[in-house]
């Protein structure tokens, strides 16, 4: 019983040590895995994953996935350099990518590898509506959320006798089910919280980009609005209710319009 009280003070304490907090939104959050491991494994299954797709290069529309995408991470850049939290972006190697699939998604691995469907182009419209949605994909690798599901899957899986010490193996095991292999990688399933917290910070960079945010409502009633019977696009499948999402958004516009009027937007 000693022992076992010794591993859970332990386990207690790790996960303690192990919260992160997001330095846009304040949500705090459990880090135990790696995370230069962890963008090693992803960069694996964004390779693979762009081997087998048809990826688009040179057009108009795959130069808008780069440039916003660009714009983005470097508002993002400038934002985490300004609270000299820019060693938080030490891991990330970003890359934008265009792959050719009528399904209406768009993800980002951790580590910052994007690819966007041209299936979601559509419905993004312009480049503002394209900010909305690599705003908010850019914002699930920023906040650690990849990090996030690995060590809830580590502490239901493993427990505190392995908080933040997992093997190769099991880290290896645990990512495949967070991040299924090859194209069932674009159906990686974030919590409600999450998706909600990708919306707000989301919204905030593609302000600090320059991009008006108030084009975010109009997006999303266009991608509801695009939901085939009773069966939401993939993008939307574990998203926060249309309702919730209008009033979070509702309440997050007034200090993401003080970083877009701060970025030269006009209002």
């Amino acid at each position: 019983m000693k022992n076992l009280n010794k591993i859970m003070g332990v386990g207690a304490l790790a996960v303690i040590l192990s919260c992160t907090t997001n330095p846009i939104t304040g949500r705090k959050s459990l880090h135990l895995a790696n995370d230069q491991e962890i963008s090693a494994m992803a960069l694996q299954q964004y390779r693979q994953t762009l081997s087998t797709s048809k990826v688009i290069s040179g057009t108009t529309a795959a130069n808008s996935v780069k440039n916003v995408g660009a714009r983005i991470k470097n508002a993002a850049n400038n934002y985490y350099k300004s609270i000299g939290r820019e060693g938080d972006l030490t891991n990330y190697q970003w890359e934008f990518n265009l792959i050719d699939d009528k399904q209406v998604n768009a993800w980002c691995m951790p580590g910052g590898k994007v690819a966007v469907y041209t299936g979601i182009l559509p419905i993004t419209k312009n480049d503002t509506g394209l900010a909305v949605v690599l705003g908010h994909e850019i914002s699930h690798a920023l906040a650690g959320h990849g990090n996030e599901r690995i060590s809830q899957a580590m502490v239901a899986q493993y427990g505190g006798a392995v908080l933040g010490s997992a093997t190769s193996g099991q880290m290896a095991s645990i990512f495949q089910q967070v991040y299924p292999i090859g194209a069932q990688v674009a159906l990686l399933k974030y919590g409600r919280s999450q998706e909600l917290e990708a919306d707000e910070m989301g919204l905030y960079l593609m302000a600090m980009a320059g991009y008006d945010p108030r084009q975010a409502q109009p997006f999303w009633e266009r991608m509801e609005a695009s939901s085939s019977g009773n069966r939401p696009p993939e993008f939307l499948s574990t998203h926060p209710s249309p309702e919730n999402r209008r009033a979070d958004i509702e309440r997050r516009l007034p200090k993401a319009l003080e970083y877009y009027k701060a970025a030269g937007g006009k209002l």
